[in-house]
């Protein structure tokens, strides 16, 4: 068994489900490259009862056939020498092999579920029948179900309503690494980065262990990603269409509004990106939108103070956030192209940009470094509607003990000076906020940096609460 790097929430689940009394149906989903199979595989360090993983672009055929090469490698003797008609006949032959295996649990893990399910196959409905009429019925089964799809195992599955509905005994998404995740990965490859530069690297790849993988730890963060990205033959300068394509079928209207989000760091009104990707509003894109948001590509989330209708839709994948900004249409394919784009306009938008992303997907860090763990809290953004020079706040944490944290994040190589005009301009988006919300809630100013804050009279007089990069990885 390998070690595993954090996942001690979803470990606690698979090994309870691993003892229950009763059959289990567990689904895990998230994203391509998070490491489900490697989870799934190394908490069970055991052969499975059965094991088949689905292929991409092959027909019912093929998987049927592959299905039965694993069930005479199982079942030499069986009767049965040609593959199965359909998935009914697969399952009913799974059913009978299982029953004569002498174990205390029957594991059955099917990987890459929704490549199985090809059209007009009838596999759900077959591995309905089997859960409904076999495996719920028995006190031994645990069905553990996968797939880097995460928007069909939540329409087929979780939200079936047909004859698999609330089936699910459980469900684990499984999410891409934290910082303090990302850093304990890399120091078991012996890397010794300092935390500017593990920072640096996640706002490229983000917590992706199959990518955090690649990393070479005897060259520097910036060597790395000039290898990966932009040079012949990179891992990673041809993932963005590979990811997405092995995904989404009509990955194209995905990657659409992919990339009009990537050109607005605040995100944009369903309405603006109908304008913009030219597709039609209708249900197939709130199918599209919903499809990126499970597959944790982007997020939806409401304004502070703002009605249901002025919803916002933001790109929040590392990864394709990097991609877009440097890689899409660059033409660098030598080593240094990364090194020479620091500090240029672009970097300094698109690190502002990452950073924010890092700080909101790392709040419950944010949360315990103010103490806060235990308090009930909203997040939010919010935007003026009347300011002239239209006054927004990125990342609000709204708090049940009447407080409400204003939170200010900076990205800069060196400790963040507060000036006299950045001063003003944080007192003015104070006034305006609580001018337009209404609110009568204490509002605490938290500035989060990379290197914290040179300290002078400004930062005395208005901030309450001060972070530097060390907190998001606790």
């Amino acid at each position: 068994m390998e070690k595993i790097i954090g996942r001690q929430d979803e470990i606690a689940i698979l090994n309870a489900l691993k003892n229950s009394k009763k059959s289990e149906f567990v689904a895990v989903y998230g994203r391509r490259r998070v490491g489900k199979t490697f989870l799934i595989r190394n908490v069970f360090d055991a052969p499975f009862s059965f094991q088949l993983s689905g292929v991409a672009n092959v027909g019912l055929k093929q998987h049927l056939t592959n299905f039965h090469n694993v069930y005479l490698k199982l079942h030499p003797d069986a009767p049965e020498k040609s593959a199965p008609k359909d998935w009914f006949d697969a399952f009913n032959r799974l059913s009978l092999l299982l029953e004569q295996q002498n174990t205390t649990k029957k594991v059955i893990f099917l990987d890459e579920l929704p490549w199985l399910d090809t059209p007009q196959s009838k596999f759900i409905a077959a591995l309905e029948y089997f859960w409904n009429s076999w495996a719920s019925a028995r006190t031994d089964v645990l069905l553990i179900v996968c797939g880097s799809a995460a928007s069909w195992i939540i329409n087929e599955l979780i939200n079936n309503r047909g004859g698999l509905h609330n089936r699910l005994t459980e469900r684990i998404l499984l999410k891409p690494f934290t910082l303090s995740e990302t850093e304990t990965f890399l120091k078991e490859k012996g890397a010794r980065y300092d935390r500017y530069q593990l920072l640096e690297l996640y706002m490229a790849i983000g917590g992706i262990p199959y990518y955090l993988e690649s990393i070479q730890v005897n060259r520097s963060v910036a060597q790395n990603i000039d290898r990966l990205f932009f040079t012949e033959g990179g891992l990673l300068a041809t993932e963005y269409a590979n990811l997405y394509r092995s995904l989404f079928n009509n990955y194209e209207k995905h990657t659409a509004i992919v990339e009009a989000l990537s050109n607005k760091a605040k995100g944009l009104t369903r309405k603006e990106l109908v304008a913009l990707t030219k597709l039609s509003d209708g249900g197939s894109m709130t199918n599209l939108l919903e499809e990126l948001q499970q597959s944790g590509f982007i997020r939806r989330y409401l304004p502070f103070g703002n009605s249901k209708k002025e919803v916002l839709f933001q790109l929040i994948d590392p990864f394709t956030l990097f991609f877009l900004t440097f890689v899409k249409d660059s033409k660098a394919d030598t080593n240094g192209s990364w090194i020479a784009q620091l500090e240029s306009p672009k970097w300094r938008a698109w690190s502002g940009y990452a950073f924010e992303y890092i700080c909101r997907y790392h709040v419950d860090a944010l949360k315990k470094k103010l103490g806060i763990s235990g308090v009930y809290a909203e997040i939010s953004a919010w935007r003026s509607k009347k300011s002239e020079k239209g006054a927004q706040i990125d990342l609000i944490i709204d708090r049940n003990d009447r407080i409400i944290n204003i939170c200010e994040m900076k990205f800069s190589t060196k400790a963040y000076l507060i000036t006299k005009e950045y001063a003003d301009n944080l007192q003015n988006k104070l006034m305006a906020f609580r001018t337009e919300t209404g609110t009568n809630k204490t509002l605490f100013l938290t500035m989060i940096t990379t290197y914290g804050l040179v300290q002078n009279e400004y930062v005395q007089r208005l901030v309450n609460d001060s972070m530097d990069m060390t907190a998001l990885f606790d």
